[in-house]
């Protein structure tokens, strides 16, 4: 059985001059118009494609991306307002709909506003949700210091940032620890920084221990970070090595890592490269 809302794997099974049919399992056969069947494509061969509802109610797949898959949150424009809802821009050549009882606000055409995507219960159809309450914090949280997270900003309050932590919990990002600008729908990285007793999570932007070193030590320390926790350079590189990837001096870039060892947040291997030093050594 295919999965609606989903990415599917499908094998064609049948060539037309409006596109391929692909089997959907159970002696189901789904369209795939011609305007999305690659090239050079035989039958036999299979195809990923994201499964969904057209407007005639019937069952079509498309190699097109949508914004979002069932189970995700998105931040989507609303193209257009209806009788029955308020329709969101996909990416798909189908709309998704927002029936008036999930929005929390009336929603107008050409503003954006996070909704989460699912299938409904009744009509086994792809549609979205704006009230997101419903669809997080519903499992208990197991998350571990300093774990790294996907984060979507959702909101600004007095305190910082309401952020959706791997499409399952409500988080906060406090607003004294965040100096870059921040806006609602942005997809990021983040760290749990505490898992509170009445379960509420507060999440970080740098893994603990990092986020208080500043200035060009912090930006070495992130981009060590990006690279996976080793970089082949050190403070006998040549000047023109560490200007390209740190864009700062030599002399600037000896003192911050000098800072950074003496934190114990690298290990400088001579000869080699910088290491940073993780919470198990």
């Amino acid at each position: 059985m295919v999965e609606i809302g989903k990415y599917n794997t499908l094998e064609v099974v049948k060539h037309l001059d409006f596109g391929v049919y692909l089997d959907g399992g159970d002696g189901e056969e789904i369209l795939l118009p011609k305007r999305y069947v690659p090239q050079d494509i035989k039958d036999g061969d299979s195809v990923e494609v994201f499964i969904y509802h057209d407007n005639e109610g019937r069952i079509i797949a498309t190699t097109d991306k949508p914004y979002a898959t069932a189970g995700q949150f998105a931040f989507l424009e609303c193209r257009t307002v209806s009788e029955v809802g308020a329709f969101m821009d996909m990416g798909i050549m189908k709309d998704l709909l927002i029936p008036y009882r999930e929005q929390k606000v009336h929603m107008e055409a050409g503003r954006w506003y996070i909704i989460y995507v699912h299938v409904d219960f009744v009509s086994h159809r792809l549609v979205g949700s704006a009230k997101l309450d419903r669809y997080l914090d519903n499992v208990p949280p197991t998350y571990e210091q300093n774990e790294e997270v996907n984060l979507m900003v959702v909101d600004r309050t007095d305190i910082g940032y309401k952020v959706i932590i791997n499409n399952t919990h409500w988080g906060l990002i406090y607003a004294t620890e965040v100096f870059r600008p921040l806006n609602k729908g942005q997809a990021l990285k983040g760290y749990i920084k505490e898992v509170r007793e009445d379960e509420k999570i507060d999440v970080s932007l740098s893994p603990q221990g990092y986020q208080k070193v500043e200035g060009i030590a912090g930006e070495i320390l992130e981009r060590i970070r990006k690279e996976g926790g080793f970089v082949a350079v050190h403070d006998k590189s040549d000047p023109e090595i560490i200007y390209a990837m740190f864009r700062c001096s030599k002399k600037a870039f000896k003192q911050a890592i000098g800072a950074l060892y003496k934190k114990e947040l690298i290990r400088i291997e001579r000869g080699e490269g910088i290491r940073l030093i993780t919470t198990e050594e």
